[in-house]
């Protein structure tokens, strides 16, 4: 397995394990109250500056136990990586329209922040997903 490629899997790992973290914590606090007054700010800010610590910590230790190949990127992982990035943009631009039309019906801050969240996370879960079926199947 190539280094980008196990990379490629703790940044799955983490997109898809800070959110479900995020949204057990939501969860538990929607059955006290209604969704839409759930006090989610600091809870949704600290997913995300989780997410990149986990992220900078993980890789920093896979480039520790793997050192020789931390650096070593051809073609084709340039190749995957503008491809799957590429996805994730399309992925962001098309679910960006459902918090921008919840803005415009004015829907309470809670629908707005989170729906802006999960784009983000559908977009790294997608553009992550599509690499690795690069680098397993090709293209």
């Amino acid at each position: 397995m190539a280094f980008e490629e196990r990379r490629l899997w703790i940044h799955l790992a983490v997109t898809v394990i800070v959110p479900a973290a995020y949204l057990v914590f939501i969860l538990r606090e929607a059955q006290d109250t209604a969704v839409a007054e759930v006090a989610y700010q600091r809870p949704l800010l600290t997913a995300a500056v989780a997410s990149v610590i986990a992220r900078i910590v993980l890789y920093l230790t896979a480039a520790a136990l793997w050192p020789g190949y931390a650096r070593l990127r051809d073609q084709r992982d340039r190749e995957i990586e503008r491809r799957g990035d590429h996805t994730g943009f399309v992925t962001m631009s098309g679910f960006t329209v459902i918090p921008l039309s919840l803005t415009l019906l004015e829907t309470s801050y809670f629908w707005i922040g989170n729906t802006i969240y999960l784009a983000f996370v559908l977009s790294a879960t997608v553009s992550s997903a599509v690499k690795l079926v690069a680098y397993r199947k090709g293209f």
